[in-house]
């Protein structure tokens, strides 16, 4: 084998191509090689030139540091995936890298901080998933308040409840027109990833993708992977966390009680206060049978004049939540300065502009050539040394 880089992994090379949506041949017209080259360099058979390598990280976008780790550890575990028909096999593969890093992230961060553990309630969930019923689902979102000391009322903030329950959350760029979400169980540690696209979601969406992927989590983790690719059983695994997440978001008893009437006006007046969107809750009210088909078909025309399709009233004008823990832990590691962001990257070992999507940083906070410099403090009246003028970390572990 020609050794032009010691250490380079093929592997990585691979995922951080698929995670900028390159083939191949498209690589190697930018950087200046042979596709046969490229594909070399990816099975291990061969490894770039110090100027190769340099190119192909500038290109990728990624340190030079990513392709000397490890191969990531591949999850078999079935990955629930919205609109899995209309979503390109590269839309989905470029994702689905999205969540290793998070899993690498996570691994990082894990070596500083201890994480809230899984709890989730242990469900009797029928082997067949065919035999989960209406019935069944309002019983485990019902269980599902319960356990995590939830009343009937509106759900607070949803994101905060699935992280504190030991769900990691992040939101990625989906670049998909219909992709709007995805989740995982991992078998390697048991952690549930749920991933929410902030393309376009309103934040009454973007809470119905969060409770919609919970239910995979809670319901379908032992459902076999072929089951997925199977069109019927697809639909019917989305019909089930659809119900789910409606159930789960507007309790029968309490939403019942408050609205005074199934009309559009009525839902519209219990919007804000349950950030659930209309249509969810006409969807929700035909469940309940407060409708019939014929009530509810014209509440759909009506819904439809109205222009609701595209955006309903107030989608705007209530506020999206954020992931709060890889955000919150990264922030800690550097407010109590246990890590510089020069450490954070290093150890990271992805681009600053990645690690601040993937943890749903504020833009710079990683990626500003002077971070690390802003972040020292010094004393009154003392002028800036050149060490934080040009961005070089100063140490000040073990200093009293």
């Amino acid at each position: 084998m020609n050794v032009g880089t010691p250490g380079f992994n093929g592997d990585r090379l691979a995922e951080a191509r698929q995670a900028r949506g390159l083939t191949g041949v498209a690589l190697a017209e930018v950087i200046g090689v042979t596709p046969q080259s490229v594909s070399q360099y990816e099975k291990g058979k061969q490894t770039p030139r110090a100027d190769v390598l340099e190119a192909i990280s500038t290109r990728l976008n990624v340190p030079l540091s990513y392709f000397m780790r490890s191969s990531a550890v591949l999850d078999d575990a079935p990955i629930f995936w919205r609109c899995r028909a209309t979503a390109s096999s590269v839309a989905r593969q470029r994702a689905e890298i999205r969540l290793r890093w998070v899993r690498d992230i996570l691994g990082y961060l894990a070596g500083f901080l201890d994480f809230p553990g899984v709890d989730l309630p242990k469900l009797d969930v029928p082997r067949d998933f065919r035999e989960i019923d209406t019935d069944y689902l309002e019983s485990a979102a019902t269980e599902l308040r319960t356990q995590w000391g939830i009343g009937s009322g509106p759900m607070p903030d949803l994101l905060l409840e699935i992280e504190n329950h030991g769900i990691v959350v992040s939101r990625i760029n989906m670049g998909a027109e219909k992709q709007d979400g995805f989740s995982q169980l991992s078998r390697s540690g048991g952690i549930p990833f749920i991933v929410l696209g902030r393309d376009k979601a309103s934040a009454v969406r973007q809470r119905f993708d969060a409770a919609h992927e919970l239910a995979h989590i809670l319901l379908h983790k032992n459902i076999e992977n072929k089951r997925l690719n199977t069109a019927a059983d697809n639909k019917i695994l989305e019909d089930q966390a659809h119900r789910f997440a409606n159930a789960l978001l507007l309790p029968a008893d309490q939403f019942v009680a408050e609205l005074w009437a199934p009309t559009l006006d009525a839902m519209m007046a219990l919007k804000d206060r349950w950030k659930v969107s209309v249509g969810a809750m006409i969807k929700r009210c035909e469940a309940l049978e407060l409708l019939d088909r014929e009530q509810a078909q014209r509440l759909w025309i009506n819904y439809n004049r109205r222009g609701w399709r595209k955006e309903e009233p107030l989608d705007g004008k209530i506020e999206k939540e954020r992931p709060r823990l890889l955000r919150r832990s990264v922030e800690l590691l550097l407010s109590e300065k246990v890590q510089s962001v020069s450490q954070v990257t290093d150890g990271v070992r992805l681009n600053p502009r990645d690690i601040e999507e993937l943890c749903d940083l504020d833009p710079g906070l990683l990626s500003n050539e002077l971070a690390d410099a802003k972040a020292m403090p010094r004393l009154k009246g003392e002028e800036p040394s050149s060490a934080q003028v040009v961005g070089n970390v100063v140490q000040l572990f073990g200093r009293r």
